[in-house]
């Protein structure tokens, strides 16, 4: 039998027993991808953590545009009005006036009220925030429905329901009124598109704010901001 040299035998031995080299290359590689599964874990959680329960209850700057369209299930349904004289939380008619309640929270998007003043508060009646004449006179308005108050028994509007005036399509303007008593059949001027449930206590006290013969605050008296919420 032939003798295998030492030498060869050595070489042949290494070939056995000697360990697989993992070029750096790889391992680079794999750090890198473990980094980036980590990376990608910890966006998920601070994303889902940001949409809680908890928190989808907080001020709604933007509303989520999903496809192009906003879905109706995930639009706020209350806003909060905050005025210099406290906060007022309203509940919002999403089905009963789905047309009214999408501006009005678009308006919100823009800051449309922000800074509003209240126009006219005209006492055991409404408050109304904006500057036009949407309602007319204050004084013609107060006299029809203190007339159609004695003929109509059953009001359509009661006290502190949100609402709008009725403005033609090409009106930029959109009003805000509270009513502050049960007022009879004001569907010919108001669209009702809420109602407070907290701070009915703030809009009596901006009820009882001193205004001049036609109605108009003699002190500024107004909307701050506006926060939409989903759930109160």
């Amino acid at each position: 039998m032939a003798r295998i040299k030492p030498q060869a035998l050595l070489i042949q031995s290494k070939k056995k027993k000697g360990p697989t080299r993992i070029s750096i290359t790889t391992i680079v590689m794999c750090n890198l991808i473990i980094a980036l599964i980590a990376l990608s874990l910890v966006a998920t959680y601070r994303y889902w953590s940001r949409r809680s329960p908890d928190q989808s209850g907080s001020d709604l700057s933007t509303l989520e545009d999903i496809g192009g369209f906003v879905k109706k299930y995930d639009l706020p349904g209350y806003a909060i009005l905050n005025t210099s004289k406290g906060p007022i939380t309203v509940e919002l008619f999403k089905d009963g006036s789905p047309e009214v309640v999408d501006r009005f929270l678009d308006l919100c998007q823009k800051g449309h009220f922000k800074g509003m003043p209240f126009s006219h508060v005209i006492k055991h009646y409404v408050i109304k925030g904006g500057g036009s004449q949407g309602l007319g006179a204050a004084e013609d308005w107060i006299s029809k429905g203190k007339l159609r108050s004695q003929l109509v028994t059953r009001p359509k509007h009661e006290a502190f329901m949100l609402g709008t005036t009725k403005n033609r399509p090409d009106d930029k303007g959109f009003e805000l009124v509270i009513t502050t008593a049960p007022i009879p059949d004001l569907n010919d001027k108001l669209i009702v598109f809420g109602r407070v449930i907290k701070g009915e206590d703030v809009v009596q006290e901006i009820e009882e704010v001193d205004t001049d013969e036609h109605y108009r605050p003699k002190s500024s008296v107004g909307i701050t901001g506006v926060i939409l919420k989903r759930e109160i």
